[in-house]
């Protein structure tokens, strides 16, 4: 239900239930904006302070702080009025029309835009799996963007490959700026467009775990491919990827996000993950691996298992690192496509020879399904699960659905 012209400015507004807060004061300690505090009565939430970033919600012990009604912009619900309650107020008409979880603070246009279609796969934006750490998203915006310093920029594929393939590394200083594996960040191109228009974002995953490309630095890196052509094959520049590729050693980005919030990594014990990608799409998946490797010693997570994709072996991303990785910490397997001499392989092919694997990890409630890259790949990934289920007497547009309510199938194609 869309929000009618005399709701124009319709919000979220984040509230506190005072009749089952403790006032153990977990979410004011926690919230990174200082937009919870108290008095004598009541935890209270600042509207126009609170950007929706959710990292207060898993900590409170009795559920408390999941709190919202549906406000005018304008006339949301006060502090004083806050201090003065004994119960939340009753849902009203505005409760039944749609608003931003952000409550006043709104996602950019494009990012919403990347994010739907990217999404498409899956029916749009899916819930985060049960066990996965809540994120921080939207705190820098294209109006106000953090400026992040180059500290590496290596070609990850051969000279004389088709796609030419980097990994960059940003490091923020001193300036916050936390990430989750499966989150994207924003990067802004310098220069304005042919209309003199300021370049829009482009949206980039990233490619390490939570605590850095380097463990415990302020960094993060990103997997880019240099675009030098449109998807019918015609030479075109893409205007970020070049920028980005192109950039040194101490050159300063423009960057916003972070962003996303659902396709997030599980981390309860023994949860498996399989992961699906071409190309740069192995971003996320990367950070997914090496955040489980670097943990490999308290033995917390279950299977991972990769199905890898592309033209040949010299135009892998990670190709090398990932073949020195423990044959029992990770399944991985290869498929490409343009190998003189081979037949054509892709990775849905790769996925029907592993078929039993595959049904066997579907049907486990404590398996997450991952896939990342073109969204040329979908189609054929899709139709490898419906051949797999129906060969075991499944039924994969059945399947489907429970596993997005389980927020165990996460896609994101473009």
């Amino acid at each position: 239900m869309n929000a009618p012209a005399e709701h124009a400015n319709l919000a979220r507004q984040h509230l506190i239930d005072p009749e089952i807060c403790i006032r153990c004061n977990t979410c004011e300690e926690i919230c990174p904006v200082d937009a919870i505090t108290h008095d004598s009565r009541n935890y209270v939430v600042k509207f126009e302070t609170c950007n929706g970033c959710l990292a207060c919600i898993s900590p409170c012990p009795t559920g408390a702080i999941d709190s919202w009604r549906n406000v005018d912009k304008a006339t949301p619900h006060s502090l004083a009025d806050q201090y003065s309650w004994d119960y939340l107020p009753d849902t009203t008409e505005l409760d039944q029309l749609e608003a931003t979880v952000m409550g006043a603070v709104e996602l950019p246009a494009e990012v919403q835009q990347i994010t739907e279609v990217a999404t498409a796969g899956q029916g749009g934006p899916a819930m985060a799996p049960w066990s996965a750490s809540h994120p921080y998203v939207n705190i820098y915006s294209p109006a106000a963007p953090v400026t992040a310093t180059v500290t590496g920029n290596y070609r990850l594929t051969a000279e004389d490959a088709s796609s030419d393939i980097h990994h960059i590394v940003l490091d923020f200083g001193t300036t916050p700026f936390p990430v989750l594996e499966g989150q994207s960040i924003g990067i802004i191109p310098p220069g304005t467009d042919e209309k003199g228009k300021p370049h829009l974002l482009r949206m980039y995953s990233v490619a390490s775990p939570r605590d850095g490309e380097r463990p415990h630095y302020n960094n993060l890196s990103l997997t880019v491919k240099r675009v030098v052509e449109d998807h019918e094959g015609k030479p075109t520049r893409g205007v970020a990827s070049n920028y980005v590729c192109d950039l040194k050693k101490g050159d300063k980005v423009q960057v916003t996000g972070p962003y996303g919030a659902t396709y997030l990594m599980p981390n309860h014990p023994g949860s498996s993950i399989m992961m699906i990608c071409t190309g740069t799409g192995s971003a996320p998946m990367r950070a997914m691996t090496e955040r489980r490797r670097r943990r490999m010693d308290r033995k917390e997570g279950g299977e991972l298992v990769l199905f890898f994709g592309a033209r040949a072996p010299e135009e892998l991303p990670y190709f090398g690192p990932l073949q020195k990785l423990p044959k029992d910490f990770i399944d991985i397997s290869f498929a490409f496509s343009r190998v003189p001499g081979e037949p054509k392989r892709y990775v849905q092919d790769a996925i029907r020879e592993r078929a039993d694997k595959v049904f066997k990890m579907l049907q486990d409630d404590n398996c997450y399904i991952y896939i990342c890259g073109l969204k040329g790949m979908e189609a054929g990934v899709l139709e490898a699960f419906r051949d797999i289920c129906r060969a075991n007497g499944a039924d994969w547009d059945a399947l489907r659905p429970q596993l997005l309510s389980k927020a165990r199938f996460h896609v994101e194609t473009y």
